[in-house]
């Protein structure tokens, strides 16, 4: 089930940092790029509840294989379409329009996969064990955001036949192990449609370039909906309106860091793939380093990390959009990260914290929902923004992280 969770999330990884240099290969413009990201993300966002409701009733098995043949079919469409593009066989925004299409079947049923995953996890463990298992589950996404852009450099693909593979060859490889870990899952679970499901999982946010886990979904899926908690709930309203702009903040800047590259460093596509993996790896990185070591060892409240977070991401990321280097590049985009990996926890905890028990579960699905809502509008406008002026999507981001800190300084409380 790891396995299920690391390839999802390092495929749809791996695509997204080859995704600018592919749009500027066929000659497409940046914000279809972006369009392409978003659209996916969209579906995911609204499909995720669907299936986690359906896993509870259609068995887990089914849904963990319908969420990992979207995924496969969805990588292996993708590389066909963008093949056809490089070979000249269709133009390129013909190819790029056909490969929006096929990211709309990963978007549609790749959410599938992660709530089945969890549920059958949590019905094979015991109380004591059951956050641990599904947390180790949780990191197999953010493990994912670093293996995804760390191997796509590796898996470009000469000539097959005379046909010219190149910026498809991720594609169509995480395509090939999706069908490996999707024949496994068939081969090795046992049918369970008609077996009583007492345990749920919850929705997991779009897995996404820097989009580390916030352990909000491991909460929805051992808490209870007993109370129903809304997004503008007085208790809740200001933590979630600092996630809304912290993740859109985060979304914007990740989405246009390949683009960035490519222009700030006057490189071929097809030879930025390479300092993009690096650039994403040292932010991922810098990101999963914060939450797995960091903030454990602080012990800070929820309030302070969200404070620290933003001003370390507010810095970051406009010396990022202000770095003419790959070394100024990578190290400003770490340090935005970094903060992000402190904002990310806080924002949950300090939900989390904000109301009594009977609501964690209901407020862990909005947390989830806002996680995953800032990538749908994000990257497009990041990337319309850098279409204006290539460091106007981090200086935006900046100022925006600046104004949320004066509001999180005099709106933020904690309860409990």
């Amino acid at each position: 089930m790891f396995l299920v969770m690391l390839t999802i999330a390092a495929g749809n990884t791996a695509l997204q940092s080859i995704l600018p240099a592919l749009g500027r290969s066929l000659g497409v413009a940046d914000r279809a790029v972006a369009a392409a990201f978003s659209v996916s993300a969209l579906l995911w966002v609204i499909a995720a509840p669907v299936w986690a409701s359906r896993s509870d009733t259609r068995g887990r098995r089914s849904m963990i294989l319908l969420g990992l043949g979207g995924f496969a079919v969805s990588l292996g469409l993708c590389g066909v379409f963008l093949a056809a593009g490089i070979n000249g066989w269709i133009g390129g925004t013909a190819a790029f329009g056909l490969f929006i299409a096929g990211r709309l079947i990963y978007g549609a049923f790749g959410s599938a996969a992660p709530p089945a995953v969890q549920a059958l996890v949590a019905g094979e463990t015991s109380r004591e064990d059951r956050t641990r298992a599904l947390t180790l589950l949780a990191s197999a996404f953010g493990l994912g955001t670093i293996l995804g852009p760390a191997v796509a450099p590796y898996l470009l693909l000469g000539s097959v036949r005379g046909i010219e593979i190149g910026l498809a060859g991720p594609a169509f490889v995480f395509a090939l192990f999706g069908v490996a870990v999707w024949t496994t899952v068939r081969l090795m679970l046992p049918d369970d449609r008609t077996a009583p499901h007492p345990e749920h999982g919850a929705s997991s946010a779009y897995p996404s370039i820097g989009g580390a886990p916030t352990g909000a979904s491991v909460t929805a899926a051992t808490q209870p909906h007993v109370e129903h908690v809304g997004y503008l709930d007085p208790r809740v309203r200001a933590w979630m309106i600092a996630g809304l702009v912290m993740g859109h903040a985060q979304a914007m800047t990740s989405q246009a860091i390949g683009f960035l590259v490519i222009d700030r460093l006057a490189i071929a596509p097809a030879l930025a793939l390479e300092p993009t993996g690096i650039v994403l790896m040292m932010g991922a990185g810098a990101a999963l380093l914060v939450q797995w070591g960091v903030i454990p060892l602080l012990g800070l409240s929820p309030r302070r990390l969200v404070l620290v977070g933003l001003v370390l991401a507010a810095a970051g990321v406009a010396l990022t959009g202000l770095a003419t280097s790959l070394y100024g590049i990578a190290t400003a985009y770490a340090l935005a990260n970094l903060g992000f990996g402190f904002t990310r926890p806080g924002f949950t905890a300090g939900s989390s914290l904000a109301v009594g028990a009977a609501a964690q579960g209901s407020v862990a699905g909005k947390v989830t929902s806002v996680n995953g809502a800032s990538f749908v509008l994000g990257p497009s406008i990041g990337v319309g923004l850098y279409e204006i002026a290539r460091p106007l999507p981090y200086l935006a981001a900046a100022a925006a992280l600046t104004i949320l800190f004066a509001y999180a300084w005099i709106a933020l409380r904690e309860r409990g």
